[in-house]
């Protein structure tokens, strides 16, 4: 079959990788019609990771089960289905507290597994035509046949869930004010969570203009953060407490205020001056223990100065953490389909397998507008 596969920094190529087959009784085959390009992919592609060349990409997967093992017992061949990125077994210890994020049975020896991800297990990817999904039963969300909200559906792999579980950590209520930061995918889906939640204002810090623009489409309060302290900014349209709950959508690799060179720390420090004291921080945004391009020796190691003191002074609360996907994507996928909710917004571009190298390079690059690219192998779907 044909996949997208990861060569080295900055270089990922589509080449034809042996076919994925049933390799235990709950397996099943997925045909995949639709699977996206995250920006947590970015940092494997940019060498910010441990992984290796060769890794099959692709987390957020939609598709047609075409195959299926003799234990599966709620899916059969035909079914429309969309796998959360977490690949979990349903019956371990987290799994069965609905932290699916952090199953102890995928991957043995780490709390947590997904597909096509460095350090997640021995899942292959889903940038490519077919794909196993382990534990199927468990790891498949039935969806409605043909084709309809396909792009929407895509995004319940992960986007949505992931900004949708931003705000559950920082506990975003109705009437809530709420600072966002970071306006790609995931903190855009964070924005349009909390106003899905009540909040009365949300507002989208990030420095890329088409991404301002789509927080402000979806009435988002856009704050670009090289116009001066957004803390500064956000505490002067809320009578200068800051804002209720705040949420990092963009982890480890955030820019300096100038947007001259990397800050790690700069965006949940910004968030702690931002958010009012007893408030509460939700960071679904990725820090990992190991990156290779840090900009110090600290940063390398995943130790970041974090102004904890300021933190506990204002008696704020933090939670973090992957997204369990499956505590969130039935009611969201049901949110859907009834029409109160519209998460394709965030996709940019539509494409074929074939132009994931392209696609890749301009995603990273911020141009041309690209916020998120759907690829759809086989072409059946793509525009």
């Amino acid at each position: 079959m044909k996949a997208v596969v990861y060569d080295k920094p900055f270089s990922v190529s589509v080449r034809d990788v042996d076919d994925p087959r049933i390799q235990h009784p709950n397996d099943v085959l997925v045909r995949v019609t639709s699977t996206a390009i995250c920006g947590s992919d970015l940092h494997m592609y940019e060498g910010r990771t441990a992984a290796e060349s060769g890794i099959v990409f692709g987390h957020e997967n939609l598709g047609i089960v075409e195959e299926t093992g003799e234990g599966v017992t709620s899916l059969s061949k035909g079914d429309r289905v969309v796998m959360p990125f977490n690949v979990a077994c349903g019956f371990c210890k987290n799994c069965l507290a609905g932290k699916t994020g952090f199953c102890l049975t995928v991957n043995p020896g780490f709390a947590g597994g997904a597909y096509g991800y460095v350090a997640m297990g021995p899942y292959k990817g889903g940038q490519a035509e077919l794909l196993r999904v382990p534990f199927a039963d468990f790891n498949c969300l039935k969806l409605p046949p043909g084709q309809e909200f396909e792009t929407d559906f895509v995004l319940l792999a992960d986007i949505f869930p992931t900004g949708y579980h931003g705000c559950e950590l920082a506990q975003v209520s109705p009437g809530e004010s709420v600072a966002v930061f970071g306006a790609g995918p995931v903190g855009l889906m964070a924005a349009y969570s909390a106003l899905l939640r009540g909040a009365s204002k949300v507002f989208s810090v990030d420095r890329v203009p088409e991404r301002l623009a789509k927080a402000e489409e979806i009435g988002a309060i856009p704050i670009d953060f090289t116009k001066g302290d957004p803390a500064t900014r956000i505490k002067e349209q809320t009578g200068g407490e800051g804002t209720d709950k705040g949420v990092d959508a963009v982890g480890y690799q955030a820019q300096a205020h100038d947007a001259s060179h990397e800050e790690p720390a700069v965006v949940l420090n910004t968030l702690v001056e931002t958010v009012r004291p007893t408030g509460m921080l939700g960071v679904p945004g990725l820090y990992v223990p190991s990156d290779p391009g840090g900009p110090d020796e600290h940063a390398k190691h995943g130790q970041l100065l974090v102004s904890i003191g300021r933190m506990f002074e204002k008696g704020q609360r933090m939670g973090t953490g992957q997204c369990n996907v499956k505590q969130y994507n039935r009611q969201l996928r049901d949110l859907i389909i009834a029409g109160r909710a519209k998460p394709s917004f965030v996709v940019s571009h539509e494409l074929p397998l074939e132009d994931a190298p392209r696609a890749y390079e301009k995603f990273d690059q911020r141009i041309e507008g690209y916020t998120k690219v759907v690829l759809h192998p086989g072409h059946a779907l793509a525009a």
